[in-house]
């Protein structure tokens, strides 16, 4: 079983064998040389456009590449000579196996061949008769090439047009013409030719030219025009190409499988709904049901918008494996200027049920650790209209370790909740569909009861119902509202030593009072992250929970000058959140990864403090890893000073945190982090048993609690298993003149699920 000093001792191991990894040179044979790499120079007769990105393309044709480097040093070389001698040893051929590479030398290097690529690469790009030279810049052991490259003037752009066409083709190309963007006086490129053709491609599939493909255009420079490099450039179909090519084609009927079994295509009914035919579905998903998730209408000319559109509103239903959408092609109804098509779309279904189970061990930064389970039944397509009722049972149970007071207190946590989704809204006022683009929202019922059991404090027992719609407007933005959430909290079998700590914290007490909260949640969502092809990803999500504003409509008064709902004194709060994250890809796999976390809950009305449930903590692996979970904060407070205090009375109704990582990959699945970490909590009204430590002034920068670490990730396949290690630099427990020391005694392990941001 991993611990800390088992993974203290193998992360040394890693780092140690690295740093061996750069002694390769005494491995080099006598009269070879390690090649490093090349550059290219460009040498121009006149100013050059996008001069870096010319440049880019040239050193992405150089070849071969140069042996890999992590740090300045070559670990998969280094391997790769180990496993020569005669006796490699374990760790060697494990470390090989992983990340070994065959060493390319200087005499690898074909600059002969190298040069003509350079030239080939110059001509796409309108530097017609360029010319290349190289040469090897040597050292003992080591050899670069250098590449110069002497680029005349381009040729470039006087005119783009269109040759005639044949009907009704030549109109939808014009217009698209009409919308290029090659200008007169661009250089001559090929690329931008290619991506030309693919924009008109995508213009005719838009309008229904199904069977036209990009290779059926072509474009001819002509230069008999003109004396000093310049062309005009004409774009023309190919010969031969088919004729059914050139002609739209639109949709005359659409066919649905709401049920189809590859090895089972019988055919039992058939229900026309709306315009669309349903096979097999009565007995199995309500054609009124599945309709409006198509988009595909007959009479409506072929459009691959549609039909992606089509194929992913349907699988986000949740009730299918598969979504395939064929069209058939009626020859026989071709025309010169149309073409029919049949479009069939076949939807294979998940089992209707399933069974999962989780086995987590679950380790935390307080020292609680222990085995949890849960087991999940999934009824899929229930009321045969994609709904999916699901039902989890949960139990857990943990014990702390470690030395202190505290060690042996257990926790036991069983919970129960079922949820039913439909793909649908369920409101009392008919919504049109038309409107949600790009998906249709969910609508989400869920009912669940939870009970916890703290050995030497207290037994919580809860319920929570909530009733509310998801909605994905668009492949980065998503909205999540829950009108309906009621959440009621009873403590039970309280301990003296619990009672005792209560009665010393007043605000504590408070916010365990308020046990029944009733109110709406709204959460907004924008993932860049999703498109891992972006170098700078944004994501952002901000939460507004506001509670007790309609109870407060019947609200009785009680003895205590409270208002009670239902004879439950109910909470009246309004909290928001802002999590902002940054990510910026470079490299190999290479990650500088930011946050900004805000967070605010202000309490009115009925309540003198929000509720303990939905006050912030800071410290943990998914916050300011250096200070275990609750240990931070609020403000200046240090719990040493009273004895009496546990992790669970260091909250705030205010929270504000930073963190910035640099991700880098070690081998194979292996990936290393460089973090820092800062963050605290407060209170907007000091708490009078924190002696006003933890209220929120204008030097919060001084109070922040700031720490830093580096990790170990195993990411397979983005399972993330997250080991980190931390220590604090800068404690605001500490008096003022103190603060600033780096502990590297006070160390604190993390372990955690998932990247923490």
């Amino acid at each position: 079983m991993l611990n800390k000093k088992n993974i203290i001792s193998i992360c040394f191991s890693a780092i140690f064998l690295v740093l061996q990894s750069c002694a390769v040179k005494k491995f080099i044979p006598e009269g070879e040389r390690l090649y490093t790499g090349a550059k290219v120079e460009i040498e121009a007769d006149s100013v050059i456009a996008n001069k870096q990105s010319l440049a880019a393309v040239l050193e992405q044709a150089l070849r071969p590449k140069p042996n890999k480097k992590f740090l300045g040093m070559r670990p998969g070389l280094h391997f790769y000579y180990k496993m020569q001698q005669e006796k490699p040893g374990f760790i060697n051929r494990f470390f090989y196996k992983k990340i070994g590479e065959e060493p390319v030398y200087q005499s690898d290097v074909e600059p002969y061949e190298v040069e003509d690529i350079l030239r080939n690469r110059m001509e796409n790009r309108g530097f017609f008769y360029s010319e290349v030279s190289s040469e090897f810049k040597e050292q003992e052991k080591e050899a670069a090439a250098i590449y110069t490259v002497k680029a005349p003037t381009p040729y470039t752009i006087a005119s783009y047009q269109l040759d005639s066409l044949p009907q009704p083709i030549n109109s939808q190309i014009e217009q698209s013409v009409s919308e290029t963007k090659l200008t007169k006086g661009m250089r001559f490129d090929l690329s931008n030719m290619k991506l030309e053709r693919e924009r008109i491609d995508r213009d005719l599939k838009q309008n229904g030219y199904f069977n036209f493909n990009p290779g059926f255009l072509i474009f001819e420079a002509d230069t008999n025009q003109y004396d000093r490099k310049r062309f005009d450039l004409f774009l023309r179909l190919k010969k031969n190409v088919p004729q059914k090519a050139i002609v739209p084609y639109k949709i005359s009927k659409i066919n649905v499988y709401a049920n189809y079994d590859v090895q089972d295509s019988t055919v039992t009914d058939i229900t026309e709904f709306n315009g669309r035919y349903y096979v097999n579905s009565a007995a199995h998903f309500k054609p009124k049901y599945l309709d409006p998730f198509i988009t595909l209408e007959a009479g409506k000319l072929y459009s691959p918008e549609d039909s992606r559109n089509t194929a992913r509103r349907l699988s986000t239903i949740g009730a299918y494996k598969f979504v395939n959408i064929q069209y058939k092609e009626k020859d026989s109804l071709l025309t010169d200027s149309l073409g029919v098509l049949e479009a069939n779309i076949f939807l294979s279904p998940l089992n209707k049920r399933a069974l999962r189970a989780q086995l987590q061990a679950v380790t935390k930064s307080n020292n609680f650790a222990g085995p949890g389970l849960a087991l999940t039944y999934s009824n899929r397509n229930i009321f045969k209209g994609g709904e999916t009722l699901n039902t989890t049972a949960s139990v857990g149970y943990e014990v702390q370790v470690g030395s202190g007071s505290n060690s042996g207190n257990t926790s036991v946590d069983l919970g129960l909740k079922q949820e039913l989704i439909f793909p649908r809204v369920i409101f009392p006022i008919k919504i049109n569909t038309d409107f949600f683009k790009y998906s249709i929202p969910k609508t989400k019922a869920s009912l669940s009861v939870d009970y916890l059991s703290r050995t030497k404090l207290y037994a919580l027992l809860s319920g929570t119902a909530q009733f509310g719609y998801l909605w994905q407007a668009n492949k980065f933005v998503s909205h999540e509202i829950i009108p309906i959430s009621v959440n009621y909290t009873k403590p039970s079998n309280t301990t003296p030593e619990f009672e005792a700590i209560l009665d010393e914290n007043p605000f504590l007490k408070r916010s365990f009072d308020q046990q029944f909260i009733s109110g709406l949640n709204y959460s907004f969502t924008y993932n860049e992250m999703i498109d891992a092809s972006k170098t700078n990803q944004i994501f952002v999500n901000t939460t507004l929970d506001v509670a007790g504003n309609s109870v407060s409509l019947f609200g009785k008064d009680n003895d205590t000058g409270t208002k009670e709902f239902l004879g439950l004194e109910y909470a009246q709060y309004a909290k928001i959140d802002l999590d902002f994250r940054y990510h910026f890809k470079f490299g190999k796999d290479q990650l500088i990864a930011a946050r900004l976390f805000g967070g605010y809950g202000y309490a009115y009305g009925n309540s003198e403090i929000v509720p303990y449930v939905k006050q912030y903590y800071s410290g943990g692996p998914y916050s300011v890893r250096a200070f275990r979970i609750r240990s931070l904060g609020p403000g200046t407070y240090n719990n040493e000073a009273n004895p009496n205090s546990n992790y669970f009375d260091q909250t705030g109704n205010i929270r504000l945190e930073a963190n910035i990582e640099y991700r880098f990959p070690l081998f194979s699945f292996f990936k290393g982090a460089i973090f820092a970490d800062a963050g605290n909590i407060w209170n907007s009204i000091a708490n009078p048993t924190y002696g006003g430590k933890d209220k929120f002034t204008s030097n919060f920068i001084n109070e922040l609690g700031m720490g830093a670490g580096v990790g170990l990730r195993v990411d397979v396949q983005g399972f993330v298993l997250r080991f980190d290690f931390a220590a604090p630099f800068h404690d605001p427990s500490l008096m003022e003149g103190k603060r600033f020391n780096f502990n590297v005694k006070e160390t604190v392990f993390n372990f955690g699920i998932g990247y923490p941001f």
